[in-house]
């Protein structure tokens, strides 16, 4: 079974490998701490890999009913977590709504992550051409789900991810909490003013799944940031081995 701690009110499910340098990893919608199995692995060997399970995913607990969260909640759930493991100053990775989730702590937590991996990063509100797109994202999972219900939603959104079997199957169990997540995903009020004085390097991947949309959110990202770069080809776990030795 999995070790617990006390998140922003609800009880975190992680697991810890490795030693040395920390490193926090957020997974997004849909999946769960284990789906950063591959990247625990590289790096468990020269640096201390914390994953874990965002509330209502996995092994961790959630509100019941659970039908909406923020990515201000979310974020209080990881600087919990990171606290009562005493592992700040982490280098945090993060995926779509995850990578959200570290970006807030970078805004809010400025001591507690000295650098971040983001991939997909879904910050459509600095994104004018988005609108258009998430307009037939939402539009398509409404329709899912008059013909086939929630988990019908689910399977389409990561048949937009290229989800692998496991994580799809896993996620149908939790048609909730992804569309809670899913509801989430707006609730980040990113200034440009703002992007501009965080000041820890940030490496913002592409998925191979990554939609138009969201590569172009990842380049308004990189405009903003003052340390802000492109990681091109760069797997993640070389992006992290690379902010862990700065």
């Amino acid at each position: 079974m999995a070790p617990t701690v006390e998140g922003a009110g609800v009880e975190l499910a992680y697991e810890e490998r490795g030693e040395g340098p920390s490193v926090l990893l957020v997974h997004g919608l849909a999946a769960s701490g284990a789906d950063w199995a591959p990247v625990v692995e590289r790096l468990a060997g020269s640096a201390r890999v914390i994953s874990y399970d965002r509330r209502g995913y996995g092994a961790s607990g959630a509100p019941d009913p659970y039908q909406r969260t923020t990515v201000h909640e979310q974020a209080e759930d990881a600087a919990a977590l990171v606290d009562a493991l005493s592992a700040a100053p982490t280098v945090a990775c993060g995926a779509d709504l995850g990578a959200l989730v570290v970006l807030d702590l970078l805004r809010r937590h400025p001591g507690l992550v000295t650098g971040a991996v983001l991939v997909d990063p879904p910050a459509f509100m600095l994104v004018a051409g988005a609108t258009e797109a998430l307009a037939a994202e939402r539009f398509a999972l409404e329709e899912a789900l008059r013909e086939g219900g929630p988990r019908r939603g689910v399977e389409l959104y990561l048949g937009w991810q290229r989800a692998a079997a496991e994580r799809v199957a896993r996620a149908r169990e939790r048609p909730a909490t992804f569309f809670a997540d899913y509801g989430g995903l707006a609730t980040l009020p990113l200034s440009r003013r703002e992007l501009r004085t965080l000041n820890a390097p940030v490496v913002i991947l592409d998925s191979p799944a990554a939609r138009s949309h969201q590569r172009a959110a990842g380049d308004a990202l990189v405009a903003l940031l003052p340390a802000g770069r492109r990681g091109g080809v760069t797997s993640v776990t070389s992006a992290i081995e690379e902010l862990i030795a700065r």
